[in-house]
């Protein structure tokens, strides 16, 4: 027996600490390492009949490597059921399996309206100009990131961003005001975490419109597909100064674990990419990239657009030519 391959915990007892380095020394040059914390389990983990020395190496060397508390618990349980799916234990396999983070096949009886797999570039804009200029230079996706507390506002912003792709091929996706997105006829809704609390999410899905959700690590992502959303958006993948992130940058080892997870979803990465960051981006597997600055802090953005489009499709061409190879 390998320190990289461990039988059923369940039937063999094993070195704890032994088990536990070997997962940080397979993964950590893809997550990174922390510094040492207390270990914490959940209160799902301490009542959970899977409560195994399997979870506890897994939950352990994921606390070691950075993950939060309720991610390092996603990851355990799933390292469980796949340690009980292939009766192995490997401490090189990182689960990656679907179904063993309880996610059901798409599409369901709940699912959103779908969009497009690959949803190529998506910029995040502050106005209705500035979608009705992207929209003019052929960006694929736009998300319309109005601030205001002003409902009057708000309806007018949303109305003229609708307008404003009318006769484009751009597909619009309104940020927080679901409202005023299904009154405007907009393509789409993008939430947040926290709004999943408030939306009307039946609202929303009976309008026919699309859903996009935010996330920022396993558990979120796991809330996200309860909802069965149109596109699950992934991130901060960089350091970025837009919005105050309550969550570290997850980087794109984090990021292709996440996209080969989830891989039946239409994939957003968002946060701090550019140019030079996008083919580190792009090989993960998601089928878009979100931009802010990018794009609206671009000395010429009409060109930037046109210039990050063809990087996109030049790298997805790459990989699909890459996985048809193998095949």
């Amino acid at each position: 027996m390998t320190n990289t391959q461990q039988s059923i915990p369940a039937a063999v007892k094993f070195d704890h600490e032994a088990v536990v380095q070997a997962i940080v020394n397979a993964h950590q040059g893809a997550f990174g390492l922390a510094a040492p914390s207390p270990v914490l389990l959940t209160a799902r983990a301490q009542a959970s009949a899977v409560y195994t020395a399997t979870y506890n190496a897994a939950h352990e060397a994921c606390l070691r490597m950075g993950f939060i508390e309720i991610d390092a618990d996603c990851v355990a349980m799933a390292w469980q059921a796949q340690t009980e799916r292939t009766s192995n234990f490997d401490t090189a396999q990182w689960p990656t399996e679907p179904n063993d983070f309880g996610i059901q096949p798409l599409p369901r009886t709940d699912s959103f309206a779908p969009c497009p797999q690959q949803l190529g570039l998506y910029a995040v804009l502050p106005d209705a100009a500035w979608v009705a200029r992207m929209a003019k230079a052929g960006v694929p996706t736009l998300q319309l990131r109005f601030k205001s507390e002003d409902p009057t506002a708000i309806a007018r912003e949303v109305q003229a961003a609708v307008k404003a792709v009318q006769g484009s091929n751009a597909l619009l996706f309104i940020n927080d005001h679901w409202q005023a997105a299904i009154d405007a006829g907009a393509y789409g809704v993008h939430l947040g975490q926290e709004d999943l609390d408030t939306a009307d999410l039946n609202a929303i899905r009976q309008a026919g419109l699309r859903l996009g959700l935010s996330t920022h690590g396993y558990a979120e992502m796991l809330r996200a597909d309860a909802h069965a959303p149109s596109y699950i958006a992934m991130g901060a993948v960089f350091p970025t100064t837009l919005k105050r992130m309550l969550t570290a940058p997850q980087g794109t080892g984090r990021l292709s674990a996440y996209a080969s997870m989830l891989r039946d979803y239409p994939l957003v990465a968002i946060g701090g990419i550019d140019t030079v960051r996008l083919p580190d981006v792009m090989a993960s597997g998601v089928g878009s990239v979100a931009v802010v600055r990018a794009l609206v802090a671009a000395a010429d953005p009409e060109a930037e657009a046109i210039h990050l489009q063809s990087e996109i499709f030049k790298l997805s061409t790459q990989k699909h030519q890459k996985t048809q190879a193998i095949i």
